[in-house]
Parts: structure tokens; C-alpha cells; sequence
């Protein structure tokens, strides 16, 4: 396939873009903003005969359109991608997550309807399980209400709910995924895991929101990409798919403390800070839609010392 990966310079979207490459024959556009998180130093010894890079919005149809016009699907992980961060600039979250994907939805609409009968053009949306809230027992499954509890949240379901509409209004071929919280190589250090790990070698202070607490289905980035894969590749036009870790949820405490554990490094280090306005205390996804495609995480968080190596 030709392949539109929006903010494929980014964290997870890179890492899809490496395994995919790795994995098919497919050749790849990356288009990206290159705002705080994504860096061209993630794409780097990528084969850039298959794969040229476009810095460009998504919320800019003139760039997006002529993109849209050269492929076969998009897959979508453009993102401000920071719960914290979208506390503080709101407005910035909204125009990538809801502009930026009705400007995508648009041009692929008008390309389909250019190319005529079969000349669709998949897009695969890349959401979170952030968009389902605080899950108190039991586990999210993809029909359940969405409750979203921060701008980041709200504004992924907002995106989430018009790549549903122009499924069911205009028959665009979609599908959605619903990732855990994500760890790995080139993750940007304002995110918990790369955060510790960094203030932790340095010596400094690794800030654990409350009383740590909140819990979390931890997802390896390669597990992520390779499940948004087979979300492109299997998924069933209009669905949804979860996209859970190993299935062993921890507190944020006890990542902080294995961290410390395979540093070799005292709990001294943490510091309880207050905690953020509308922090879900747990999240926890139900896997069986996406494992009956033949998805499978396979990187236990256990791993986690060898991770961020």
C-alpha cells in the first residue's frame, strides 16, 4: 500500500512507520508538524526510498489534499498528546484533534469520490483509553459510553466521533483504535516513564502525582504500532478496537518504584506533588475484539529496565 501517516514523526507514529516499513513493502508519506514531541531524529536510518517526510498541519487542507490525492490510506496518530499540556493551551489540542481530522475526513472524501467506484481510501484514527474516563471496576469495552475528563480526552473523542459520523453519513471506510498508556524508545521525557527514568539518572526529584495511586495498563510502543497495523490491514470498516498492555494493571507507585529498583536507586528520590485537576484514577481495556484479528501484546512490562536503553 501508499501509506499517510500523520504525525509519523512523532512517538508511536515513528515506530510505525519503522516496523511497517520493516514488516511489508508498503511506501510511506509522513506528514508532521515537528511540534514539541515529534523530531526528525526519530525517523533517522529510516529507507527514504520508500518513505519521504512532508513537514506540514494537518489542519491545513491545502498541504493535506495533494497528500491524500497520492495514497491508498491514512493512519492518523497526529496528536498533541499531554494531558498536562492540554490543561495549560486547550486550543492547540482542538485544532490538531478536530480540525486537523475533519480536514483529513474531507480530503479523503473528495478523493474517493474523484477516483469513483473502489477508489476508497481507508483512514485509521489512533485514539486512547483516555476518551472512555475513570474506569472504577471492570474493564472498558468498545461500545461503552465515552466519558472523557481533560481537553487531551475530550478532544480525541471529538475526533473519534466525526470519523464515525462520515462512516455512517458518506460510507467512508474507517476504523478506530483505543490504545493503553504507552511506554518506550523516543518517548518524550514530560511523559511518566521517561520522565523518572531521566530525573532519576540526573539525581533530581521524579514528581509523583497525589498519593500515586492511579492505575494503568502499561502498552510497549511496538506493540502499539503493531496492533494500529493489523487495525489497517484486518479491521472491519466502522470498528473500533481496544488496544490493552500485558493485562496487569500497576499504580504509578509501583512504576516509579520499579524504576528505582533497576537503577539502583533510593526512594528517596520521589517527591509527592499535588495532583493535576481531573486525573482518572484508573483505566483498564477489554482486549477481545482486537486479539480475535490475531493481535497479541508481546513485550511484558517487566522489560521495562531494558525499555529505555
Amino acid at each position: 500500500m501508499r501509506l499517510l501517516v500523520t504525525g509519523g514523526a512523532g512517538f508511536i507514529g515513528s515506530t510505525f512507520v519503522r516496523r511497517r516499513l520493516a514488516a511489508t513493502d508498503d511506501t510511506i508519506v509522513v506528514l508532521d508538524k515537528l511540534t514539541y514531541a515529534g523530531t526528525l531524529a526519530n525517523l533517522d536510518g529510516v529507507d527514504e526510498t520508500r518513505c519521504r517526510f512532508v513537514r506540514g498541519d494537518i489542519a491545513d487542507g491545502a498541504v493535506v489534499a495533494p497528500l491524500v490525492a497520492e495514497v491508498d490510506a491514512i493512519v492518523s496518530f497526529a496528536a498533541e498528546s499531554h494531558v498536562d499540556r492540554s490543561i495549560l493551551d486547550p486550543e492547540a489540542f482542538l485544532r490538531t484533534g478536530v480540525t486537523g481530522v475533519h480536514v483529513l475526513l474531507e480530503a479523503a472524501r473528495a478523493e474517493r469520490d474523484r477516483r469513483g467506484p473502489g477508489g476508497g481510501i481507508r483512514l485509521v484514527q489512533v485514539s486512547t483509553d483516555e476518551v472512555y474516563g475513570p474506569v472504577p471496576a471492570g474493564h472498558s469495552r468498545e461500545d461503552d459510553p465515552i466519558r472523557p475528563t481533560s481537553p487531551y480526552s475530550a478532544a480525541k473523542a471529538a475526533g473519534e466521533l466525526l470519523v464515525r459520523a462520515w462512516h455512517e453519513t458518506y460510507g467512508l471506510d474507517v476504523a478506530i483504535t483505543r490504545g493503553a498508556n504507552t511506554y518506550g524508545p523516543r518517548q518524550h521525557p514530560e511523559k511518566l516513564i521517561p520522565l523518572f527514568v531521566t530525573n532519576a539518572l540526573l539525581g533530581e526529584p521524579l514528581p509523583l502525582y497525589g498519593d500515586g495511586m492511579q492505575r494503568r495498563d502499561w502498552l510497549h510502543v511496538d506493540d502499539h504500532a503493531d496492533a494500529v497495523g493489523v487495525v489497517l490491514d484486518r479491521g472491519d470498516p466502522g470498528g473500533i478496537y481496544n488496544v490493552p498492555g500485558d493485562g496487569v494493571e500497576r499504580p504509578n507507585r509501583e512504576v516509579t518504584a520499579a524504576i528505582l529498583a533497576a537503577l539502583g536507586l533510593p526512594w528517596s528520590l520521589v517527591r509527592h506533588v499535588t495532583d493535576r485537576p481531573g486525573h482518572d484514577r484508573r483505566y483498564a481495556l477489554d482486549g477481545t475484539r482486537l486479539r480475535a484479528l490475531g493481535w497479541a501484546p508481546r513485550v511484558p512490562f517487566d522489560e521495562i529496565g531494558r525499555a529505555h536503553v
